[in-house]
């Protein structure tokens, strides 16, 4: 069995605040820490579930936070950027049997979360087929592209939730809640240990995760400049709808996500 693991750090146990996600700040170590905790613990679970080959994304912004070290053998980590549409799923293909999310984070326009976004803090709200869209909506479309099943998630509550609209039997763990500008975190260890044994309860339920991708995509982006809606605009296919919003038509997700990387 081969399994997918895109790690981001917003969904991580303990991190509150935008300088504890940063690469040089002082207080990333810590949060850096426990991303790689909570990612060799899903390995774990992975391997125990049957894992032959697991390949590690470092999805978050420099993409060199995971402490390769602490990592199970077994594990195959891409750190830095493709810069190809997959982006927080580079290399992703037919050949594995599952995806998984760990450290994942509420979209933008969601208040689980006080460092909820949606690729960047650039735009208001990302919009898919008339509804608003996380992170891991765009890279769970793009792994049913090529007939890969998102199985398991952890991070944020609100996340959760929003995660099983899209994949009602994806199993989950929410290993902390957001009010305000505030996070409610479970300890380090315990997230850990549900995340082992939430990955093996994911990948029990691989046929039922899977899901087929809509007809096409319609995405709505609204930004927070009017600047970025109209130089987005004359990216072709795209249309601007007012002074901060932009609408564009894909056919599948691998086209929205090529669009996506242009002009969000």
């Amino acid at each position: 069995m081969k399994v997918y693991i895109s790690a981001d750090i917003e969904g991580v146990t303990g991190v509150t605040n935008w300088d504890e996600t940063e690469l040089y700040h002082d207080a990333h170590a810590a949060a850096a820490a426990q991303m790689t905790r909570e990612v060799a613990a899903a390995c774990r679970g992975a391997l125990a579930a049957g894992a032959d080959a697991i390949i590690v994304k470092d999805a978050h912004d420099s993409a060199r936070n995971i402490i390769a070290e602490e990592l199970p053998e077994e594990v195959t980590l891409i750190r830095g950027w493709t810069n190809s549409p997959e982006s927080m799923v580079a290399g992703i293909d037919e050949t594995f049997d599952a995806v998984i999310y760990i450290g994942y984070h509420s979209g933008a326009n969601y208040n689980g979360n006080p460092l909820s976004h949606t690729m960047n803090t650039d735009n208001n709200y990302v919009k898919i087929n008339g509804k608003y869209a996380a992170e891991f909506d765009m890279n769970t479309y793009v792994a049913a592209h090529v007939g890969v099943p998102a199985v398991f998630i952890s991070g944020d509550a609100q996340l959760c939730e929003h995660a099983k609209e899209l994949v009602p039997a994806i199993e989950t763990v929410a290993v902390k809640s957001g009010i305000g500008n505030a996070t409610f975190n479970m300890s380090g260890a315990k997230a850990c240990r549900l995340i082992e044994e939430g990955v093996q309860a994911g990948l029990k339920k691989i046929q039922e995760c899977k899901i087929s991708e809509p007809d096409s995509y319609e995405v709505e982006i609204s930004f927070k400049e009017c600047i970025h809606a109209f130089r987005s605009s004359f990216y072709p296919g795209v249309e601007q709808i007012d002074a901060r919003t932009i609408r564009y038509t894909a056919k599948d997700a691998y086209e929205m996500m090529t669009t996506r990387m242009f002009v969000l």
